[in-house]
This record gives C-alpha cells, structure tokens and sequence, in this order.
C-alpha cells in the first residue's frame, strides 16, 4: 500500500463506526466494516483494550504474531496464518494508533508478501456502559505474484476471520 497517503481513504481509527472515511470510488478495494457489542462494564473495557493492543484479536482467532510487543505507529510485526497444514507469513505496518478515553484501536497496512494488497482497524469504543469492537479493511488482490490468483478464496478466507476477530476480545 505503500503509495496511498493518510486521508479519507484509509479505514481510520479515529472516526466513529459508520461515519464517512472512505471516497465513493476507490481504486479497486473492497471495503469492510463489522461491529458487535462483546459485552460490558469497566472490567471488560480495561481487559479488552489491553488485549486488542497486544494483538489478541488476532492471536485468538487463530493467527501468530511476532513479537508478542503493543501495536504503536511504525511496528512491524509479521503475522503468520495456518491453513492447511501450511503457513502463510502475512507481513504489515502499524500505520495508526488511537487512545482516548472512549476509544482505543489501532490500523495496519499490508507489506510485499502479504497475500492481500490492503490496510485493516480493529477499534474499541464505549456506547453507554457497552464495549463495541469495530474491524474495519479495505482489501484487493496482491500486486504481484501467485497470491493475485488465489484473491477468490482469501476472501472466503477473510470473511471467516471477521467472525473470528468479533469473538475473540469477549
């Protein structure tokens, strides 16, 4: 993703679930957003919000990632997906960090080798006393590579991990 710059077009950490972030053409990505309550109370927010920047949404629904360290801006941690029997390096970039006292979340961005070309946000927010996990991305097929081809089944892929991500911080 490396030429697109920060702006409207990124699925940004800081914007409310459903407010505009995106233009209405894009460049051939596909854009994502999914929300659920996944529970609340203080006790849940101060768990929650520690495990989403350790990476837990991601290690609990089924991925590795290296170094076990806090997402900050700049990080780039390479996470590794099992599938069939294989594993499937996914390298990225922490590009954004949000911490407020109603919102916490972070947004990366695919590197060379990683099987999507695209960015992705999980965000924690209050409503009320609930706590609500957002996972924002825009994704398209990889510039290059085999990977380009097999874009059909990592959507299916995708999809399955966004249920994933939405149970994972409960």
């Amino acid at each position: 993703m490396g030429a697109r710059t920060a702006g409207d077009d990124r699925p940004a950490v800081g914007t409310r679930p459903g407010e505009p972030r995106w233009p209405a053409t894009g460049a051939g990505y596909r854009r994502s957003e999914i929300s659920a309550t996944i529970g609340s109370g203080d006790a849940l927010w101060e768990r929650a919000t520690t495990d989403l920047m350790r990476w837990r949404v991601k290690t609990r629904s089924g991925f590795r990632v290296t170094p076990d360290a806090v997402a900050r801006p700049g990080a780039r941690p390479v996470i590794v997906a099992r599938a069939l029997g294989c594993s499937i390096r996914e390298p990225v970039e922490v590009t954004e960090v949000a911490r407020t006292l109603g919102r916490v979340g972070f947004a990366y961005r695919t590197l060379p080798g990683h099987p999507v070309d695209g960015e992705e946000a999980f965000i924690l927010h209050r409503a009320g006393d609930a706590v609500v996990l957002t996972v924002r991305s825009l994704t398209r097929p990889a510039r290059s590579g085999l990977w380009r081809f097999a874009y059909p089944l990592l959507r299916v892929a995708q999809l399955e991990a966004r249920r994933r991500y939405l149970r994972a911080l409960r």
